[in-house]
């Protein structure tokens, strides 16, 4: 049997893309209904066009994780007080005005509802 060249180069398109779109995070099935509200978290902090955590924090389960920041482990200890580290997300020039973390509340990079929801996964760790 014969195969022509244009069927195999469309195969191959075809497989790339859905290669490509395998990678990319799908919110709405990310948050599907009945989800938990630490799972919800963990979708946001985990997808790279939202929350981002993983582009500086290495964080267990995460694939790709940066090192600019710091690994999130035990952080019931390092924030016993979980609105310290809602604080930290929310601006953590608070604490340290040289910090790089981007302030994901105060330039609405991110909503209060999803800051919530990323504070709620984060203090699991």
């Amino acid at each position: 049997m014969r195969t022509h060249p244009g069927i195999l180069k469309t195969a191959g398109s075809v497989l790339a893309l859905a290669g490509t779109l395998a990678l990319l995070s799908v919110p709405s099935l990310s948050l599907a209904a009945g989800t938990s509200v630490v799972d919800q978290g963990k979708a946001i902090a985990f997808d790279r066009k939202k929350g981002n955590c993983l582009a500086c924090h290495q964080i267990a389960g995460g694939k790709l994780a940066g090192n600019i920041g710091p690994p999130l482990v035990a952080m019931k200890a390092r924030f016993p007080d979980k609105a310290k580290l809602r604080a930290q997300i929310w601006d953590a020039t608070k604490a340290n005005e040289n910090s790089i973390m981007p302030p994901f509340g105060r330039q609405q990079i991110l909503g209060e509802s999803d800051i919530d929801k990323i504070v709620e996964f984060i203090y699991t760790l």
